[in-house]
């Protein structure tokens, strides 16, 4: 065994040890205490100092990607001014392997005045942090990974650990969906499944000069060449805003090759076009128009018309547009 695996499993092992020392009525109280937070009227207030301080900021960030209210507070900052940020009805989690860190002391006594509910994640349950809070959860070691056991490693992990632990849990009581997830992370690779729809990735209607059926060649090129979007449109007769077909560069070559090169001064769009093409709403997740070119791929399908009722054209979306996006089926 490599010194790095027997780290990695004396880290490991440290969580699991954690797993069971947590008092679960404790546990309980903690997560009651963070169901204040849940109507977004509360918030939770994060706080440690040093490593226990990178802890704390890295739990914050979680909580709020899970969409409950949380920040990280430095308690040096509190205790000169920034304290304000922390109302009544808030719940603070404060992080010390020692539970004697003296900046957090400081500031439990400003902390009760207020009736600010306190979690205390410590290693040690008997110290001056764990009997000032309402609730106490053990995160203590037995030793740290650090072959001196001075450098905050298994200590740290497990902290980590338990607040993740905490999330997870508070997620699956409050039944977050993967659509809540991705309400927070709009620019992830899940978020933008979830919430771009075709209207927020097609080029527009007001990009695309519509076509006449009778439009002929030379025009039909010259519009695909100077909207630089690689489809036209062309649109109903006696209906300047209905969808007719659709002319891509493909049904350009295509029609080419089909047409000997004597017919080509006489060809219009209604030769070229792609009549009643396949069409999505303007409310349809940019992840499943992606799916339909997929599935139509022998129809070597790159372009698909956005249109409301009565196939009333609102704009066109490209492969081009969803792969830029960074989606992919």
């Amino acid at each position: 065994m490599s010194a790095l695996t027997r780290c990695l499993e004396e880290e490991a092992a440290a969580i699991a040890a954690s797993a069971q020392r947590l008092d679960p009525h404790q546990v309980e109280a903690a997560l009651q205490l963070l169901e204040r937070c849940a109507d977004g009227r509360a918030k939770l207030v994060i706080t440690g100092v040093g490593k226990s301080g990178i802890v704390a900021r890295k739990i914050a960030a979680t909580f709020s990607s899970i969409g409950l209210m949380a920040i990280y507070l430095n308690p040096l900052d509190a205790l000169h001014g920034d304290l304000g940020v922390v109302a009544p009805d808030d719940v603070t989690l404060l992080l010390s392997n020692s539970g004697e860190t003296q900046e957090l002391l400081e500031i439990l006594p400003h902390l009760k005045r207020r009736g600010t509910g306190r979690i205390a994640l410590v290693g040690r349950v008997e110290s001056s942090l764990a009997r000032g809070c309402d609730v106490v959860l053990d995160g203590s070691v037995d030793r740290e990974v650090c072959p001196l056991n001075l450098a905050p490693t298994a200590s740290t992990a497990v902290a980590m650990a338990i607040g993740d632990a905490l999330a997870a849990v508070w997620m699956e009581r409050r039944g977050i969906s993967p659509q809540d997830f991705a309400l927070n992370h709009p620019a992830g690779s899940l978020g933008k499944q979830l919430t771009l729809t075709a209207a927020d990735l097609m080029v527009p209607v007001a990009r695309l000069a519509p076509l006449r059926a009778g439009t002929p060649l030379p025009e039909v090129i010259a519009h695909l060449t100077a909207d630089g979007v690689g489809a036209c449109w062309v649109a109903r007769e006696g209906a300047a805003d209905r969808l007719h077909g659709l002319i891509t560069d493909g049904d350009l070559r295509r029609a080419l090759q089909t047409h000997g090169p004597e017919t080509w001064s006489r060809l219009t769009a209604a030769d070229l076009m792609t009549a009643d093409p396949i069409t999505i709403g303007e409310d349809t997740l940019a992840i499943e128009a992606l799916a339909q070119m997929e599935r139509n791929r022998r129809k070597a399908i790159g372009v698909l018309p956005v249109v409301a009722g009565e196939r009333r054209m609102l704009g066109l979306l490209r492969l081009h547009d969803l792969v830029q996006a960074g989606l992919t089926t």
